[in-house]
């Protein structure tokens, strides 16, 4: 069974820096596209960064220049980190880790779309 678990959420103050975290563990073949999303009050969840395997990340204009991710990858583990820097009250949201984990079963492979528990940011102004 597959997991993605989110670290790295908080409080901090406008123009403050965060770093989140996904770990992706258990028994898969291999983990494609990675990306962080974000869900604020009322609004719909947009995605915010996204990454694939030996590809330039692609960001959302709102964060070009503040946000960094980055991913590792290793046998039956996987991480995303994303370095969120210039903090602005609008980024105040709910964010999730996703990913695209495949599994293998003798010639045929499976895409599953997973995704974490999510980890609030709070920005104050």
């Amino acid at each position: 069974q597959v997991q993605l678990v989110e670290s790295g959420g908080g409080l901090v103050q406008a123009g403050g820096s965060l770093t989140l975290s996904c770990e992706v563990s258990g028994n898969f073949y291999r983990v494609d596209d990675m990306a962080w999303h974000r869900q604020a009050p009322g609004k719909q969840r947009e995605l915010v960064a996204r990454i694939s395997y030996g590809e330039f990340p692609l960001y959302v204009d709102s964060v070009k220049g503040r946000f960094t991710i980055d991913r590792h990858d290793a046998d039956n583990t996987a991480s995303l980190q994303m370095k969120m820097t210039i903090l602005k009250p609008e980024d105040t949201a709910i964010y999730y880790c996703n990913a695209d984990v495949v599994t293998r079963i003798g010639d045929s492979v499976f895409h599953h779309d997973s995704w974490g528990q999510g980890t609030q940011v709070t920005v104050s102004s």
